[in-house]
């Protein structure tokens, strides 16, 4: 099989469908046959490739080369020229006017595909991950002998610090800087711990990179312990992920058959062991204090901070906590530095991102590409379109207590600064793609609920205002609200953020917040005049007077 070096993207707006899009594609795709490049090249139809004039378009990438308007008759002549004999048609190219705009997002990744920019997932599907030899040839546990065997701890952290990986389980601190908390903080035993409670709705990386490649994080966690001083380590795993405990349960075993794991690792006196963790369905568990709780027997509630789990975490001992996916990129970087893995991503946010694609686009699933990328790209390129067509409207970044950003943002970079700056959340990295056909107030009112079922009750803001705003929501998707309630739901939101004692009171909020900030004439539709524009909502009752 050959390796795919091209993605042809035709413009499926409605106005270039109305002008043989659809006609053209199925051209392009008779041609590429015909020129025995179908393991090559893939066609895939776009509803909004960021410019709208010479349409329909027809993008080649990553070439970055732009044209239009192109007819069906004329597709011979650009799989020919292009795609066959590598030069660009020249007679088919859209004017130059507006490659500075929008269209921009082609030009900055000209010569590679992302796709091809693999870290964290560049073993998975590939070998075999009830395998230890197999992980081995593929360069395992490489990066623990030159860690174990080349570097003192400080230099391990050094090398994490420089490399500028930030945690992927959302709140994008600085990895090497949270290591060195641990180093320095007094007190023995110390403790590593892996989060792999991977509960956020609509988030399955963690599972893939537990599933497809358990030895990498087997060998993160001993480098990790060999950084802080620690001599055993948990891995902390979502109930559900039957297939991926079992995984582990034989990568532990496999590693310390082969003295990778265990006592005196590769000669050097260091010790460490791991034990594995099945949590009980509880969506809390997910925040680092509530985690911990739950090893230790309790009830998984969260702690008041500080003290934070640097210095007192588990038996009130120094304990990191790592998510799968941060850890599952640091064999990479000890194995090929810092520098190495700066040349990824941005220079704020380096590296790459795991991204779960859902909604209503064509293709979901994972995909790995760097920071940076925007969502205009990840929809285009690798969801291959908005599914029938439509409009994207919002996109909610996170899982469920993400932000909710309206299409406007689509060109922004996916970076911690860069979404910052935006007003957005990063998050897990699960991307809710959505279109006209999505009710804000029912999306908000899902949330919520989720929420107020997850909540664990330990404090009042997030145990009664996750409630109560469920209730307004529900009454302005009944027609029963008025203008004041909207007044109640920031302030609710206000308190739960300002309050709450964990992260999910205190994002609870987050949902209702957005839509009122970007959507809020569509609220108040479902309010002064009793309908739901997006025609989801029952509104069975009639509008109250306002």
């Amino acid at each position: 099989m050959k390796t795919i070096r091209s993605m042809v993207i035709v413009s499926g707006d409605p106005v270039s469908l109305q002008r043989g899009a659809s006609e053209l594609m199925q051209a392009l795709q008779k041609e590429i046959k015909a020129f025995d490049l179908a393991d090559e090249i893939t066609v895939a139809m776009a509803s909004d490739l960021g410019r709208h004039d010479a349409l329909p378009l027809v993008v080649v990438y990553p070439d970055a080369v732009v044209y239009g308007p192109v007819q069906p008759s004329q597709a011979r002549l650009l799989v020919e020229e292009h795609l066959y004999k590598g030069r660009v048609a020249e007679a088919l190219l859209a004017p130059v006017r507006e490659l500075s705009g929008t269209i921009a997002w082609l030009r900055a990744r000209k010569g590679t595909l992302p796709a091809e920019q693999r870290i964290v997932l560049r073993r998975a599907g590939l070998i075999d991950p009830e395998s230890i030899d197999d992980y081995i040839l593929h360069d395992g546990y490489q990066a623990l002998g030159k860690a174990l065997t080349t570097m003192t701890p400080a230099e391990v952290i050094d090398e994490i610090t420089r490399s500028g990986l930030q945690g992927r389980g959302g709140a994008g601190f600085p990895t090497g800087r949270k290591w060195s908390f641990v180093a320095g903080a007094p007190g023995q035993p110390k403790y590593v711990i892996c989060n792999a409670d991977e509960s956020e709705p609509g988030t399955f990386k963690d599972r893939l990179i537990l599933e497809g490649d358990p030895h990498s994080i087997i060998e993160a966690m001993v480098i990790a312990a060999y950084a802080v001083g620690a001599s055993e380590g948990y891995i902390y795993i979502r109930g559900e992920y039957t297939l991926a405990y079992q995984r582990l349960e034989k990568a532990i075993q496999q590693a310390e058959e082969y003295g990778l794991l265990g006592d005196d690792i590769f000669g050097t006196g260091f010790h460490f062991k791991i034990h594995i963790h099945s949590g009980a369905g509880a969506y809390i568990c997910g925040e680092e204090t509530a985690l911990i709780e739950s090893i230790e027997g309790k009830r998984g509630e969260p702690r008041a901070r500080p003290p934070y789990p640097p210095t007192k975490g588990l038996w009130g001992k120094p304990t990191l906590v790592n998510n799968v996916e941060t850890l599952a990129n640091v064999p990479p970087i000890i194995r090929s530095g810092a520098d190495w893995y700066r040349s990824f991503g941005t220079p704020s946010s380096p590296g790459t991102k795991v991204y779960t694609i859902l909604g209503n686009v064509n293709n979901t699933g994972l995909i790995e590409v760097p920071m940076g990328i925007t969502l205009r790209e990840v929809i285009t390129i690798y969801a291959q379109g908005m599914r029938d067509g439509r409009p994207l409207k919002l996109f909610q970044s996170g899982g469920s207590s993400g932000s909710i950003a309206p299409a406007s943002l689509q060109d922004t970079p996916m970076d911690f600064e860069s979404f910052r700056k935006a007003g957005v959340s990063l998050g897990s990295g699960a991307l809710l793609i959505c279109d006209d056909r999505t009710c804000v107030v029912d999306l908000a009112k899902v949330l919520m609920q989720f929420f107020r079922f997850e909540s664990c009750g330990k404090c009042t803001p997030c145990r009664v205002g996750t409630q109560r705003s469920y209730e307004i929501l529900t009454a302005i998707t009944e027609g029963t609200a008025r203008l004041e309630d909207l007044d109640e739901l920031l302030r609710l939101g206000e308190a739960m953020e300002t309050l709450s004692n964990c992260g999910l009171g205190q994002t609870a909020a987050v949902p209702t917040r957005d839509i009122l900030k970007h959507f809020r004439a569509e609220v108040e539709a479902h309010i002064r005049l009793g309908v739901c524009p997006s025609g989801v909502c029952p509104m069975e009752k009639a509008a109250v007077p306002v």
